[in-house]
């Protein structure tokens, strides 16, 4: 018999706990995202793939704001996160500190993320705006781009969604080196 497990049973981290285990060495930066919920979404899956941290830049709101912490449901006190209002800097600080600094975003030399290849364990990830993207301005300093394929009639995701799939795909990445 195949038994849907009670939470209890999932022998789930406290957050305690969940701060104390070492975390995969990647950084989700959120710039401009206007959505509260889109946030609360954002810290909800970090959480589930154990990032080390978050960053908030822009006008992208922060915890504890009740739209936040109802679709976070607690992730915003376990994901470790800060508020930065020059996504450059945080760009600029994560280089210093031999990270490969990739922007979520369709340009002209984006790689595709079937064909990505683990090169560093240590990455920023650069989310932007859920209309316009990651700006220019950061796209110009970031390694490169990585673009989720697409096939149907729209060229854009959800970044709530778009964060869970590289997430995902580069937790796999890790868990094969």
């Amino acid at each position: 018999m195949n038994k849907k497990l009670k939470l209890e049973e999932l022998n789930r981290l406290s957050i305690l706990e969940f701060k104390e285990v070492e975390k995969d060495p990647i950084i989700v930066l959120l710039d401009d995202v206007r959505s509260f919920n889109n946030i609360g979404s954002v810290f909800r899956t970090c959480d589930a793939m154990g990032i080390k941290k978050i960053y908030l830049c822009g006008i992208t709101g922060q915890p504890p704001h009740r739209e936040i912490r109802k679709t976070a449901i607690g992730a915003s006190e376990s994901v470790d996160w800060e508020y930065e209002n020059n996504a450059s800097e945080i760009l600029a600080k994560y280089r210093n500190l031999g990270y490969e600094i990739i922007a979520v975003e369709q340009t002209s030399s984006s790689v595709s993320l079937e064909n990505y290849q683990l090169s560093n364990k240590n990455i920023l990830l650069v989310f932007g705006n859920e209309i316009n993207g990651v700006s220019q301005k950061l796209v110009d300093l970031c390694d490169l781009s990585l673009e989720i394929p697409q096939w149907g009639t729209k060229h854009s995701m959800n970044i709530s969604v778009s964060v869970g799939i590289v997430l995902w795909n580069l937790k796999k990445l890790f868990l094969l080196k």
